[in-house]
């Protein structure tokens, strides 16, 4: 279990305006509204069963999720995780928190239903590799869900390109602002 204090809401405040977003972060409000406005809440209203969310940050999405949501989720800051371990506090949800890399998750074959990741895939070094492994935790049936956006150096091959590419089924894709955001949902073939 992590350590959690009440000094990790000033540091949330403090890591969410460096981070640019300032108080309306991940509300109707602000940055959030202007670019995806309900995107959140799209991708993680529709997890279900045991779920995974990667890139997890400071526990933003952790409001979305339906209550009977079995919660898991990694990042590879701790600084990051105590946070999100003080939100799902507050929250009164009991979510398993680990630090993970997501080229090499923790986590047998076909243990999830879902997985979620919200503009964080942009960050990883080898996306193929990270949704290939999502591939490998999510079970026949299950679904991947991604919230991100467009970097020129990635070109054309979108999370959502990828996901196909190492096995997922497009279910739906919907681009915003643009074309400079864009929610998936992706699902693993039954078997």
């Amino acid at each position: 279990m992590l350590n959690t204090s009440r000094s990790n809401r000033d540091r949330r405040r403090r890591l969410d305006r460096d981070a640019g977003y300032g108080a309306g972060y991940g509300s109707e409000y602000g940055f959030e509204w202007l670019t995806i406005r309900h995107s959140r809440e799209w991708v993680c209203s529709q997890a279900h069963g045991r779920t995974l969310e990667l890139g997890v940050g400071t526990g933003l999405n952790f409001r979305w999720y339906p209550d009977e949501v079995e919660m898991f989720a990694v990042d590879l800051d701790r600084e990051h995780l105590e946070i999100s371990a003080d939100r799902a506090q507050e929250l009164e949800r009991k979510i398993g928190l680990a630090v993970a890399d997501g080229h090499r998750l923790p986590f047998s074959d076909d243990t999830f239903d879902t997985f979620v990741c919200t503009l964080a895939i942009c960050d990883v070094d080898d996306r193929t590799a990270t949704l290939a492994e999502a591939f490998r935790v999510v079970r026949p049936g299950g679904l991947l869900l991604l919230l991100d956006h467009y970097e020129k150096r990635w070109r054309q091959r979108r999370p959502a390109t990828i996901g196909c590419q190492v096995g997922f089924k497009l279910l739906d894709r919907q681009r915003l602002w643009a074309g400079y955001f864009e929610r998936v949902r992706l699902q693993k073939p039954a078997t």
